[in-house]
């Protein structure tokens, strides 16, 4: 006799925070409504807050009514808490510095992936190096700060500029804002992967949620030694 099992489609990874000292986040934008209901309900089920990153807002309506009424869904940065997010504690220790205007939703995910692990931060926006007198008159305020994260797209030399200035651990986030040659965001990324100044760490193209995890490591590490 043949026995068949159902399929799962979604397992999730409760544990993680234990071992790393931040929860799993759901990257949404590729998934079904039913995948992200059964996600849903694990998660509600297993007493977890969740983060869902790429979230549509036509996904979002998709939802049945008692799911869609639990979540805080931000639509410039395209994130979801489903569940309490931790209360923020302490002054803000990350600044997010964007380029320009353009660059504010991949920002914006860094900001609320933080936010909803109990971390504040600066928000410093459209300080690109095209008019430098505005980055050079917050670059004291972006010193103090332990990390920084720094979203640009087009030639991406924001975050090299800062990296060269402060002494902050200094991620670089490439955006796909550009035209031309720029397009895609791949010359970003080449930029900064060819960046001189030492120490300069770059995540994927438009990845504000990496960016935020590597500061919250870091920070765990900088908290460790300081305290």
């Amino acid at each position: 006799m043949t026995i068949t099992t159902a399929r799962r489609e979604v397992v999730l990874d409760a544990t993680r925070e234990r071992r790393i000292g931040f929860g799993e986040a759901v990257l949404a934008g590729t998934k079904t409504a039913e995948q992200l209901v059964e996600v849903l309900d694990q998660a509600d089920v297993a007493g977890l807050a969740m983060l869902l990153t790429r979230l549509e807002r036509e996904q979002v309506d998709g939802l049945p009514v008692r799911l869609r009424n639990r979540l805080d869904y931000e639509p410039t940065s395209r994130t979801a808490f489903f569940g309490a997010p931790r209360q923020i504690r302490g002054p803000a220790q990350v600044g997010v510095v964007t380029a320009g205007t353009s660059d504010a939703g991949v920002a914006r995910e860094a900001v609320r992936t933080l936010s909803f692990h109990g971390l504040a931060a600066v928000e410093i926006c459209d300080v690109g190096v095209a008019g430098l007198w505005r980055l050079l008159q917050r670059i004291d305020e972006i010193a103090e700060l332990p990390v920084v994260i720094a979203v640009a797209g087009m030639d991406a030399a924001l975050p090299t500029v800062l990296a060269g200035l402060v002494p902050s651990l200094v991620v670089a986030v490439p955006t796909s804002v550009g035209y031309g040659i720029a397009e895609g965001g791949k010359t970003a990324l080449c930029s900064l992967l060819a960046s001189c100044v030492p120490g300069l760490v770059t995540v994927n193209i438009d990845n504000g949620y990496g960016a935020a995890s590597a500061a919250m490591r870091a920070l765990h590490i900088h908290n460790e030694v300081v305290t």
